[in-house]
């Protein structure tokens, strides 16, 4: 479906991917109806929608079941939600900061690459 926009140009109405949760396709609209995105970083800001629904997805699964279980030899585990919602939370955080939505752009150099010594830092 198109509409024209203030110029005539036709557009075409956006309609939020079917698989993310309400809330998540809502602030997808809203994304697009404020920026204007070109095709590939449309395709970003739904990767990021995936990552904040799975990341809440596991936040649900932990509050559900905790943060832990007993193995087989009854000692306490990280349960796999955990790590599920902490890589979902850092890629959306980086997809967000690749759109550079907040209006400031990427560092003009790049960030400095790991020295040899990076490991012995921990």
């Amino acid at each position: 479906m198109t509409k024209q926009n203030t110029t005539g140009e036709h557009m075409t109405k956006l309609s939020a991917p079917s698989h993310l949760r309400p809330s998540t396709k809502k602030w997808w609209l809203s994304v697009q109806s404020e920026f204007a995105l070109e095709e590939h970083h449309s395709k970003i800001l739904t990767l990021a929608g995936e990552a904040l629904d799975r990341c809440e997805q596991a936040r649900e699964a932990l509050a559900k079941h905790g943060t832990t279980y007993q193995d087989r030899f009854n000692s306490p585990k990280s349960r796999p939600e955990v790590a599920i919602e902490r890589d979902s939370r850092i890629a959306f955080a980086r997809l967000l900061r690749e759109l550079a939505l907040d209006g400031v752009d990427a560092p003009d150099a790049p960030r400095p690459a790991r020295t040899a010594d990076y490991a012995g830092r921990r």
